[in-house]
Parts: C-alpha cells; structure tokens; sequence
C-alpha cells in the first residue's frame, strides 16, 4: 500500500471510530436507566467494595466491575441488604444506590457508568477492522468499519451496563484470533485465543457456545487438512494441543474474575436458594453436568449459577411477536427479527455476498468457514431457546455479518462499474437508514416494516422498549405542562418514572406483584394516559386476555414518546388496573391466613373487573379457604370458560394452574 493510501485508512478509521464513539453518546445522553442496568451496577458495586459476588450470580463479573469504577471514589448511598430474592435484591437496590445518593443526580452517574462498557464497542469496531483487512483486504476492512460504524443495533447496545456488547466482542475476538492461530500455528497464538475466550467468560453466559464453535471449526479445517494435504495446516495433534492450551488459560482467567475464590459470597454469607435448589426444577442432563462441575468445583458457583438461571430464564419467559402474546418463544424469532432490524443496505449485502460464493467470485474458504459457522451455530441454539426478548441476544451476528457483507461488496465493485453501483446503493441505504433512525436506535426496523415508530407492532421488550425514554417523557410532559397524568411503565416499580420528575400517577404492570407496590387505581381514570410499548401489548402477562391495556392497542395515540411511550387523552375505564390492588391484597391475606380479609378484597375486585381472570381466581382461592367448596368450584368453572378465551399455549398452562386447584379443593 503507498504511503498516500495508508495515511487515507488511517484517517478514515480514526473517522470512523470517532462519529462511532459521538454516536453512541449522544445517544445514552437522552436515554434513562434501562431494565437491566441498575442490577450490574449495583452488583458490580458491591463486588468492589464487599467481593461479594451473590447479588447478581446470572451475570459474569467482568462488565457490570468494569462499568463501576467510575463510582469507586464517590461518597454513594449503600441501601442495607433486606435478603429478597437476589434478583429482586439487585433491582430494587440498584435503583437506591443510583437515585437516593445525597449529592448526586442518578442521570448523571447512568452516564458515568456507560463509558467504559463503550470500550467493548470500540475494540469489536477495531477487530472488524483488522479481521476484514487480514482475511480479505484493507478496502474490505474499511467498508467491514462502515457498515459497524452505522449498524443501529449495535449502537442502540454500544454502550448499555449490560454484557451483550461485551459478549459480541469477545466471541468474534476469540474466533479471529483462532482464525489467526490457523494462518501460524504458534504457542502464543494459542495462548491469546485462551485470552480472548477466557474474558469472553467473564463476559455473559451464552459464550459458552465458543466451545462448540471452536470445535466445529478445528473439525472443518481438519477435514480439509486430509483431503488437501498440500495446505500448510496444522495437524490433529497440534490442534488438540492447541485446544487443550486455550481451554486452560480461558478457565484460569474466569477463576481470576471470581477471585479464585468458589463461594459465591464471603463467609457466613450463601446463596439464597442454593445452587442444587435452584438447579432441581429443571432437571435434565444439562443441570446434572452443572451439579457435577459444582461438586467437583471446577468452575466458580456464582458463574455456574448463572447457568441455571439462564435456562430458568429461557423456560419460564412469555415472548411478544408479529403482534401476538406467546407463552413461550417460537423457532422462527430470530430469523424475522434479523429480517427487522438489520438495515436493508445489510441485507442486500448479505445477498450479494451469497452470490459472490455461489459464482465462486469469493473464495477465501477458510475466512469464510470462520465467519460463517460460528454464527450459524449461535443462530440455531437462539432459534431452539425460548428466552424471545431482543435482538440483543443475537448481537454477535451483527458483528460477524459487517465482515463477511464487506467482503462480497467489495469482490463485486471490483469485478465491474456496474457492481460497484449496486454496492455503492447498498452502502448509502445502510449509513441513510441509521442516521434517519438516530438517536433512537433501540427501537430501530427498516424502512419494509414501517421503520422504528412502528417496530411495536411486531417486537418488543428490548427490541423497541427496554425502559429507556423516561428522559424523552419528562421534557415531553414538561413541554405540554402535563402535571396530572397516569403512566403504566414497563419496568416500574424496579425503575421509578417520579425519579426523572415525572408527575404521572402510576399505573400497574406485570411486575407489580413481585414486590410490594400496591396502590389504589380508581376504575375510571382521566388522561393523558401514558403507556409503553411493553405494557400496551401485555406479553408480559402471557396472554392479551389477561392484559389490563389491552383495550388501548385499538386506540389512536395522542403522541408518540421517543418510539416507545403512548399518550392518550380522553377519559377510560381501567377495571383491571383497579382491581389489581385488591387481588394482590386478597393473595396477600391468604399467605397471612386470613381468610376473611381474603375475601372481603377478591369480592371487590369481581366487582371492579368481573370478566377478569385474575379476579375470578382470586375470589375461588378465597372461598377455597373458607372452605366453601361448591361455591370455589362455580367460581373456578366461571374461570374455565375466560381461559378457553386465550391463546393456545395460554390456555394449556392456565389449564393446568386451575386443574391443580380443583384437585386441591377435591381435597378439602
């Protein structure tokens, strides 16, 4: 390369790499505290200063330590430990550490928290760089920067207290590096692969699935080893060597993030429920391996923790999709999803590419088999899990696609004028739909699915709404001179709309109950009536009947808050919302075993919401109580029939639930 050009590739990278960096700041300056962020800090926090590594065991250490060093000198608000559930605990205190430190603004510390998770973002920028350059060309690796540098979902996560980014840059490291190992076979290679898969560890859960990707791709190009011998590839010997030396250092440097320490929390302190009472409910060859590796101590037991949690995660969590509530996660999220969120510049790309090696126009097979299995694999576990919540859980497909589109565009805009158009049309749609997105980029979908403002009707959670517009709500409210509103939010009560001056009366949501937050809702309430997209579809309740906004998805917003808040004026009648107060205070009296006070609230909640299913169950388990059998069994029929109302999956799962409380009322 002359001195000219390469002098033209560095300013271009450090270009690109500043607008990236721009970007993504200006953008989390206008974004609150989302769903997840206030758990890592906290825990990350407390690690720190305690070494307790309990709070948040379903996440590795190494992001939400790293995000919290900002916070190590400052005077913070520690709230005292209540011993709740530790999710609950990580929440809740998160939330306190942030907001109800003397002395500081918890909008300012969330910006101060996500600086240096942006480093993950700026390495796997560079990496795409590197890789694009080595395996293809210094053009291909400029225009692999490009399309990072604009791709909207990695900016929307590029710099969130959440281990996604972390994870996307850590598992396409691990797989260059390996890659590089191929091209000279050295000990030290070896030994960075190690590296690179050791903080992928450390990282998030998921990159566990780097073992079966290395494996595979040692598999591959021991497979071409032997049919082409002429190729200068290591053997099956030095492969295993190689494999048996990164698997070393990987598992010493997770050891190093836990402190080398297996207890997950320090002396007399334990996790509350155990590793073996959290695992039992699942069951499964899987739990049995991760029992053994905790009896044998093999791996630390926060991080195989963790494990379990996230199978419990993806068994137990209902999934919004093309605009239907599902029990469950369905196969074909994933591959919809990309087909939504990846800009169409992207796609076209991606296409090309598939031509370019179909026309055997691309043909560096061994960067193309390390670019394409180990996203394929990870697309295939995705497709087969439940956990249906975010295009985030597929952030690493992202990362390896700027490359592999990269190398198509440029072996087509060298093959002749009129594919360099085309390539050069694709690259101006990929960089005009992100900037026409901007800064709103959680919520991002191309223009053939209506673009970001209408991502809710297809997706949702943190594909569109992950609690981050309370910033965009306050000035909203305070630009209209709203002061008497109401707000179901969707990640209320672990985040508090009042802590961004908002005035709005809350409204209940589905993780009302999981904490003490019961509050009066009159039945008819006066608007504006303000309601995220979580919220509006209801998937968090499983079911559209069981959703207490569902009558609001046929309404006409007044606005649109920052593609993820509805506003609604008029007057409404909310029966559900009001009853759920007294339902929660009904269950609540049953665990303190009065049964009286049981009652007195579930008739009330009939009242207030009596096609209700909530309300009809509460009322049966009353009278349940109260030993009334046949008047718990009417009730309970009433129930039946709202629940053959449902959808499909739905209406199994509340088959079952009201089949075992017959049989213990047969019981009484």
């Amino acid at each position: 390369m002359t001195a000219p050009r390469l002098t033209f590739h560095r300013v271009a990278v450090i270009a690109l790499l500043l607008v990236m960096a721009g970007t993504i700041l200006h953008t989390i300056h206008g974004e609150s505290l989302t769903w997840d962020e206030g758990d890592h800090i906290f825990a990350g926090y407390e690690t720190w200063k305690t070494h307790d590594y309990g709070f948040n065991p379903e996440h590795p250490p190494l992001v939400k330590m790293l995000a919290t060093i900002p916070l190590l000198g400052l005077d913070l608000k520690v709230p005292p430990n209540q011993n709740r559930f530790f999710k609950t605990e990580a929440y809740m205190d998160g939330r306190e550490l942030l907001f109800r430190s003397p002395g500081y603004d918890g909008q300012s510390l969330t910006f101060r928290v996500r600086i240096l998770p942006m480093l993950f973002t700026l390495i796997a920028a560079i990496l795409v760089y590197c890789a694009g350059r080595e395996m293809f060309s210094c053009t291909t690796g400029l225009v692999a920067l490009l399309l990072f540098t604009f791709e909207p979902t990695l900016l929307a996560h590029g710099a969130f207290v959440t281990t996604d980014m972390a994870a996307s840059c850590t598992i396409f490291a691990t797989v260059y590096a390996f890659w590089r190992w191929y091209q000279s076979s050295t000990w030290q290679r070896a030994v960075v692969v190690g590296i690179a898969a050791g903080i992928a560890l450390g990282s998030k859960h998921s990159t566990v699935l780097l073992a079966p990707m290395l494996v595979v791709l040692a598999a591959g190009m021991l497979i071409v080893h032997y049919r082409k011998r002429d190729l200068p590839l290591p053997g099956i010997g030095k492969t295993l060597g190689a494999l048996a030396t990164l698997t070393v250092v990987a598992v010493f440097l997770l050891w190093s993030f836990y402190g080398f320490r297996y207890n997950a929390r320090p002396a007399p302190l334990a996790l509350s429920p155990s590793l073996v009472d959290y695992a039992a409910p699942l069951g499964g060859f899987e739990t049995k391996g991760i029992l053994l590796a905790g009896r044998l101590k093999l791996f630390p037991e926060s991080w195989l923790y963790g494990l379990v949690d996230v199978r419990a995660m993806a068994n137990g969590m209902p999934s919004f999709f093309m605009g239907k509530v599902y029990q469950h996660g369905v196969w074909q999220y994933f591959p919809v999803l990309l087909l939504i969120k990846a800009t169409l510049g992207m796609i076209g790309l991606l296409l090309l590419t598939l031509f370019a090696i179909s026309r055997r126009w691309l043909h560096n097979w061994t960067a193309l088999w390390f670019l394409t299995a180990p996203p394929a694999i990870y697309l295939i576990v995705a497709m087969t899990s439940h956990l249906n919540i975010g295009a985030r859980h597929v952030l690493p497909l992202f990362v390896f696609a700027c490359v592999l589109a990269a190398a198509g565009a440029v072996t087509l805009a060298q093959r002749s004028p009129r594919w360099a158009i085309a390539v050069g049309i694709l690259l101006i749609l990929h960089v005009g739909s992100s900037l026409l997105a901007a800064p709103n980029y959680m919520s991002y979908s191309n223009e053939a699915w209506g673009g970001p403002t209408k991502t809710y009707r297809y997706l949702s959670d943190s594909n569109t709404d992950w609690a981050q517009q309370l910033v965009a709500t306050s000035n909203y409210l305070r630009d209209h001179n709203i002061k008497n509103c109401y707000l179901a939010y969707f990640a209320a009560p672990f985040i508090l709309p009042a802590d961004y001056g908002i005035p709005c009366k809350r409204l209940p949501t589905a993780d009302s109950d999981s904490v003490d937050d019961q509050y009066d809702v009159p039945p008819v309430i006066h608007g504006p009536v303000l309601i995220s997209a979580g919220d509006l579809n209801g998937f968090e309740f499983g079911s559209s009947v069981l959703n207490p906004y569902e009558s609001f998805r046929s309404l006409k917003p007044t606005a649109f808050i920052q593609d993820g808040i509805f506003v609604f004026d008029g007057t409404f009648a909310v029966p559900l919302s009001s009853a759920y107060a007294h339902i929660e205070r009904s269950a609540d009296a049953l665990k303190q075993h009065n049964p009286d006070a049981a009652l007195a609230e579930a008739q009330t909640a009939v009242q207030l919401a009596p096609n209700a299913l909530q309300s009809q169950l509460a009322l049966g388990d009353a009278l349940a109580a109260q030993h009334r059998p046949q008047q718990a069994l009417e009730v309970y029929q009433a129930a039946a029939g709202i629940i053959e109302t449902m959808e499909p999956d739905a209406r199994q799962q509340w088959r079952d639930t009201l089949k075992q409380k017959l049989a213990a009322l047969n019981k009484k």
